[in-house]
């Protein structure tokens, strides 16, 4: 009698650890804006993938190995909506991670996860900042060299970022991202919103007074017509 062959058991790799995004209100909106001005910034780049709080596996079989940075920035993938991210499966591992610190993760932000960033996913450039101000320092910014991560210095009270181009420091009395090529800072999603909605309303104000003036054009015209027919 024939041996039946079994297939290796399938591995999964879940797409949630069942931990919650964020602890606060203000950390899930540095969050989320954080990761849309990225997209926005690099838009037009179809090899820089741009997340946060998704799953990375790191090592091949194990789903045990696995992290969720807050936001990261990978260059030289796919511009692509993923379910997880699998290392092994990418051509490269994350350029830039942003963790938003609390009182309660503040201790794994610098100690496993900062290792594993640094000595397994070999991330460029790491950054933690926690934006209730309950820890010291509440910000601060490490780029890696030789395999080990050295502290950022502050730079006209901005820690700059070679690996984006950018440069991180409070604005408006929240982290933001400085683009030091255009002089601005980038604008967040409903900031964006409102300049869109103001230069609209400009665009109508402007039409408006066009075609007002176009009218009053027309009227002189037929008043000098009628004039010159009397």
């Amino acid at each position: 009698m024939e041996k039946k062959i079994q297939a290796a058991p399938t591995i999964v790799y879940p797409e949630s650890d069942g931990k919650p995004m964020a602890e606060t209100d203000v950390h899930r909106k540095l969050m989320m804006n954080f990761i849309l001005m990225l997209e926005n910034h690099f838009q037009n780049d179809d090899e820089v993938y741009v997340s946060g709080n998704l799953l990375m596996y790191y090592e091949e079989e194990n789903p045990r190995k696995s992290i969720s940075p807050d936001v990261f920035v990978v260059f030289g993938v796919e511009k692509k909506l993923r379910r997880t991210y699998l290392t092994w499966a990418e051509a490269n591992t994350p350029d830039f991670v942003l963790e938003i610190a609390s009182p309660s993760t503040f201790t794994e932000d610098m100690g496993p996860k900062k290792d594993i960033y640094a000595a397994v996913l070999a991330v460029k450039e790491y950054y933690i900042y926690n934006p209730l101000g309950q820890i010291v320092p509440s910000f601060i910014g490490y780029r890696l060299i030789d395999g080990v991560y050295q502290e950022i210095d502050f730079v006209n009270e901005r820690l700059p970022s070679t690996a984006l181009g950018l440069e991180l420091g409070k604005h408006e009395g929240m982290l933001g991202l400085y683009d030091p090529n255009t002089l601005q800072w980038l604008q967040t999603p409903s900031k964006r919103a409102e300049t869109a909605e103001a230069r609209a309303q400009q665009e109508a104000n402007a039409r408006q007074t066009a075609e007002a003036e176009l009218a009053r054009a027309l009227a002189e015209i037929e008043r000098l017509r009628a004039e010159r027919n009397n």
